[in-house]
């Protein structure tokens, strides 16, 4: 069908790859490490991450940007939002014009606050093609192939119908979605959620803490979404509720359990360092809290994790401080 270079071999590189080949598609998995790289050609298999999968024999992957992204229709980037920039600088020698850009990554870029759709715009130009992938998939699940659905977003609808078509099968479907800026802020801001459901869970508060966590910090969510131009209802779907769902509940989630480390005692720096993979929630954290400062934007939750991981406050205190503010009606406007 076509033929996708996927930029990053890590779990969720991987695991998207193994769908797009089962789909019968193309697909040049690149990234840096030459011994992932291998043992994808050479074993089948990303040992680093999943030892147990052995990946598709079709599967192919490289260590040169320019052969993955040779002749690529579509150009899947599965790298931590911090190295966001530099990986579309390097990419961007390589890319054709008709190459369409999906993001699978999750967060806020922190020195700047921008999404990865106008990152994607400064550094490969406005006219580049772009489709954000999100939604309630972690990769441990999809790499063995369990039902999950997602949505894919972007402003050109043919596009979104390609894409669909590309990843959709009988253990994976993908809906669509017109709205950019909510898709990706609800994926971008879930991850600090997160951080606080497994700080709540590292200090042994149970599932009532945790549900009022979800449904309060989703109306946080939808605060910032909106007022830099979401759509309200975007958020109550996969890409809103379903990932906030699964990410602060599923023991799969890299940022619940650095929050669960830090719940348990660790700091910030020694939770990171136990972690095999990218945590986008602390950065985002950062990139969120300093951004609702910038909108005025009333984020209780937002704030609260920020003073537990970035100024060390005692995460029973501020909890304390969370429980006690003023009272206020659940839905504004209506007691």
């Amino acid at each position: 069908m076509y033929k996708v270079a996927v930029i990053g071999a890590g779990s969720w590189g991987t695991a998207l790859a193994q769908v797009l080949t089962d789909n019968d598609n193309h697909v040049v998995v690149y990234d840096i490490e030459e011994s992932v790289i291998n043992d994808i050609n050479e074993n089948h298999r990303n040992s680093k991450f999943f030892p147990d999968i052995e990946l598709p024999v079709d599967l192919k992957a490289t260590t040169s940007l320019a052969e993955a992204l040779d002749g690529a229709h579509f150009a899947l980037l599965s790298v931590p939002t911090k190295v966001m920039r530099v990986a579309l600088s390097n990419m961007k020698p390589h890319l054709s014009p008709s190459t369409v850009v999906i993001n699978a990554s999750k967060g806020i870029e922190p020195s700047t606050h921008k999404r990865v759709s106008e990152v994607v715009a400064e550094v490969l130009g406005e006219k580049t093609c772009f489709v954000v992938l999100s939604g309630p998939s972690h990769a441990e699940e999809v790499v063995i192939r369990e039902l999950t659905s997602v949505t894919c977003a972007g402003n050109d609808v043919e596009i979104l119908f390609d894409v669909q078509q590309m990843f959709s099968n009988e253990y994976f479907r993908v809906y669509r979605n017109t709205d950019l800026i909510g898709v990706e802020v609800g994926g971008s801001i879930k991850n600090v959620m997160a951080l606080g459901s497994g700080i709540l869970a590292g200090l042994g508060y149970g599932d009532n803490a945790r549900a009022s966590l979800i449904t309060r910090s989703l109306i946080e969510i939808k605060r910032l979404g909106v007022a830099i131009g979401a759509n309200e209802e975007t958020f109550d779907g996969l890409s809103g509720l379903g990932d906030l769902i699964v990410t602060t509940m599923s023991r799969h989630s890299r940022n619940f359990q650095a929050g669960f480390k830090i719940g348990s005692g660790s700091d910030l720096n020694e939770a990171l360092d136990s972690m095999t993979m990218v945590v986008e929630g602390v950065r985002t954290c950062l990139a969120t809290y300093e951004l609702s400062k910038e909108l005025n934007i009333d984020m209780p939750f937002v704030d609260a994790i920020y003073d537990v991981v970035f100024n060390r406050n005692d995460p029973k205190e501020v909890i304390s401080k969370m429980m006690t503010r003023p009272m206020k009606s659940e839905i504004p406007r209506k007691v």
